[in-house]
Order: C-alpha cells, then structure tokens, then sequence
C-alpha cells in the first residue's frame, strides 16, 4: 500500500484537520494542474494567484466529501470539484446572465461556421437563419452580447508595475483644464499677483476685500473709515494701475514665454482692461 492510499485510510477512520492537511498539500500541484487546463487569460480584476487559491478551496471541499469506498480514485472526483469551484467564481464576477453568455457562445460559433462555409463574412440574414431566428431577434442578441464590453468604473487596473487604480481615474475630465490652459491661467495669476504686490497699502486692502473676501464697496468703506464713493475711487485708482502693470508686463519677452501664442491678452489683460470679474 502506497504512502496515499496509507494517508485515506488513516483519514476514513479519523478525519482530523493534521490529517486533512497532509492530503492537501499532497494533491495541491492537481489545483494548479486544473487551473492550467483551464487556460483562462487573467485579468486587472483577477489574477492567476486568484484563480489557484479558489483551486486550493475547491481541492479542500473535495477532500472532506471524497468517500474512498466508492472505488473512485480522487484525482478524478477532485479534478471535478476544483473545476467547478473556479468556474462558479467566474460566474459570479459576471455580470451578465449566463442565458446571455450561452447565447453569445451559439452567435461565436454559427457565424464562425458561417465564415468558413461560405468562404466570407455571412450576411445579417444567413447568421439569423443559421440560428432560427429573425433579423429583429439577431438585432437584439448581438445588442445583449455587445453589453459585456461594457466595463465598471470602479475596476482596478493596474496603471504603471508599481501601482494600481481604477478605469474612472482614466478617463479624461472634459471639465477639467488641459496642461496648456492650466499653465496659462498660472501666468495669468503670477502676473495679477504681482500687479497686486505693487499698489498702495490702501489699493492693495481694497482689491484684496472686494476680490478675495468678497464684501461689497458698502461694506469696505466701513471697514476702511471712508464713505462707499471713497471706497469706489480707490477701486478705480487699483485698477487703472493694474491695467498698466498687465500691459506694460505682456510686451516683455518673459510673459510672452509663459502666456500661450494667441491666447495671452484674453484672459488677465480682457478681464482687467473692463474692470469685470472677480480675481
């Protein structure tokens, strides 16, 4: 009697978890022996060391519900199990039903028949008739079918050998600002921020009040001690001066460097030449 078959019988009298143990460990390279069989292409959601550990769970309940006095060797009866563990597996990270599934199988396959039949790509109406149905039906299947490219945004994929994300973080924001309209507006900012930097103490205080805070004339004026006209006359002088300053600054050759060909007197120097907008 061999060491295995020394291992069952000691296992069909006691079935403890050390003895259990040592026939897994015995039979492990048939788990990986099956997942190999099964030749599936592992995916960002589902890798191979995946697929083995569903393997290892499928080759464990094989062996506590294996009865050796049914004369089946348990290569056999495991080989089954492990198979139909992973398979479930998969099922169940499908979203699709499996009459979808089942039907895209039977599509695959008469169109392939089809094609090396007839020598060609076969019609809308051959592939209907090849599977009994009508054109409207074919329609709808091949409808049904292409669902499954569809793919969940929150899918992990792996983005780089050193680190992992999801599809929703791949796909581009329309709203969001390209590196050259982003770059621009930088510009943009530097050369408002160091207009601002060069006004008055007073000049400054306003801009800052109106633009960054908010508050209206009205209320600078009781913030400054002057009357809300007062406030206005100093809203005019600050921007009269940062006028000058964007359009002395946008001849110089360093601007031009920053600011995209085209593009550079529309934004800061437009909103500040009307005295529109918020900085």
């Amino acid at each position: 009697m061999g060491e295995l078959d020394q291992l069952w019988t000691k296992y069909a009298r006691k079935r403890t978890p050390e003895l259990r143990q040592a026939i897994i460990e015995a039979y492990a390279p048939l788990a990986r022996y099956v997942v190999d069989r099964l030749n599936l292409k592992p995916g960002p959601a589902l890798e191979y060391d995946d697929l083995l550990g569903q393997a290892v769970v499928g080759l464990i309940d094989a062996a506590e519900r294996f009865d050796p006095s049914r004369g089946i060797k348990f290569e056999t009866y495991a080989y089954h199990r492990i198979r139909g563990a992973v398979m479930d597996m998969l099922r169940e990270l499908d979203w699709l039903p499996r009459s979808v599934r089942q039907r895209e199988s039977e599509l695959t396959a008469a169109y392939e028949e089809l094609e090396e039949r007839l020598g060609r790509a076969p019609t809308d109406e051959e592939l209907a008739r090849k599977l009994a149905v009508t054109v409207d039906e074919l329609d709808a299947l091949a409808h049904e079918v292409a669902l499954q490219a569809m793919q969940s945004l929150d899918e992990t994929v792996t983005l780089q050998d050193w680190e992992a994300g999801t599809i929703g973080e791949m796909v581009a924001d329309v709203s969001a600002a390209s590196p050259e309209e982003a770059l621009e507006r930088r510009a943009e900012r530097d050369l408002v921020a160091r207009g601002i930097e060069a006004l008055p103490q007073a000049e400054r205080t306003v801009i800052s009040l109106y633009y960054y805070e908010g508050l209206t004339l009205k209320e600078i004026g009781k913030v400054l001690g002057v009357t809300e006209s007062r406030a206005c006359q100093i809203h005019g002088k600050a921007m009269i001066r940062l006028r000058a300053h964007v359009q002395a600054e946008l001849k110089g050759p360093a601007v031009r460097e920053r600011l995209a060909a085209g593009q550079r007197r529309s934004g800061a120097a437009a909103r500040l030449t009307t005295g529109q907008g918020r900085v």
